[in-house]
């Protein structure tokens, strides 16, 4: 089987691209590099440059590239870039994902899954939050996430389409030998910043200490990178046996403070750094936790290595390897 992976060399995307080459799929990487680099892409994997807004490019690869289905990673994912510059996300997120979604549909592709996000909710109403829960984004990142989500749902009306959307909450963690990690241009996530800190020896931000949580700090649903990846097999399967537009959160239904966070890098690490307190950021809820009966009862999904001594102690392993 021919898998497209658009943003494959990312973070998310590098580890989806292995896993599917050792499957034994064959695998086409199409990626700008604008905020990736290709030396962490496995070489197995075909790799065109160029965007998904260059409607002649998009169109060259899959005249160029037998393709039966697509994984669609591609797209940025700041939230505090989203609210300084939504026309670039709007544009990246969402014309991008359309122009590659009248390709598939010009050239007979009908399979493809979306990386979605937790973001969709915004604040939510209840925890752990369901798939059916109230989607009110509070940013153009989240709000793009929906509109493509929307999208999907009518391009399987109207065209057939077979699509799922995983709504990842917070991806994290790297190999177990630590030869493969997480690294972003823009770095926002808690992991790699307060390991950053730690190595540096440089103070570590936590923004707010008076949420209503056990230790006053964010609680957030964290779900290891090796473990996102099987969730993309399992939705891969599901629509190569059925039709529909389908969507299921992405986490373990079980949150982790900040605080706790932090903690676990000084546990892993073995040395201190300093914490300085900051104000809360404006729109971060007290927790974020996935309800994920639904994943479970429906794909099988069972995460593996989801706990948070060994998200971080991965992620230890990668970043003492590499600059920060």
């Amino acid at each position: 089987m021919n898998i497209l992976v658009t943003g494959g060399a990312g973070y998310i995307g590098g580890f989806m691209v292995k896993e599917l080459l050792d499957q034994g799929y064959t695998v086409v990487v199409l990626d700008s590099l604008e905020r990736s680099k290709s030396d962490q892409l496995d070489k197995r994997a075909i790799l065109v440059q160029g965007s998904l807004l260059d409607h002649q490019f998009v169109k060259k690869v899959f005249y160029d590239h037998p393709i039966d289905a697509v994984i669609h990673f591609a797209g940025y994912i700041s939230v505090p870039e989203s609210t300084q510059k939504p026309e670039l996300y709007f544009s990246q997120n969402v014309t991008a994902t359309l122009v590659l979604l009248d390709q598939m549909i010009q050239s007979g592709v009908h399979k493809i899954i979306f990386s979605s996000s937790a973001a969709v909710y915004g604040t939510p109403k209840q925890i752990p939050i369901p798939e059916d829960h109230v989607k009110a984004p509070e940013s153009p990142y989240g709000e793009s996430k929906l509109m493509v989500e929307e999208i999907l749902k009518w391009y399987g009306k109207a065209h057939q389409l077979r699509s799922v959307a995983l709504r990842y909450f917070n991806a994290s963690g790297a190999d177990l030998d630590g030869k493969r990690g997480e690294a972003h241009a823009i770095e926002g996530h808690i992991i790699p910043l307060a390991i950053a800190a730690c190595i540096n020896d440089q103070p570590f931000k936590l923004f707010g200490d008076d949420y209503p949580t056990p230790d006053g700090t964010c609680v957030r649903d964290y779900i290891h990178v090796l473990d996102l990846v099987q969730a993309h097999l399992l939705a891969l399967k599901k629509i190569e046996q059925e039709e529909g537009s389908f969507a299921y959160n992405v986490g373990t239904g079980k949150g982790y403070s900040n605080q706790e966070v932090v903690d676990m890098v000084k546990k892993i690490s073995q040395r201190e750094f300093v914490i300085t307190t900051e104000p809360r950021r404006p729109g971060d809820p007290a927790e974020l936790i996935a309800q994920v009966e639904k994943i479970k009862n429906e794909l099988g999904f069972s995460p593996q290595y989801s706990d948070l001594e060994t998200i971080i102690s991965s992620a230890w392993k990668w970043h003492t390897k590499t600059d920060i």
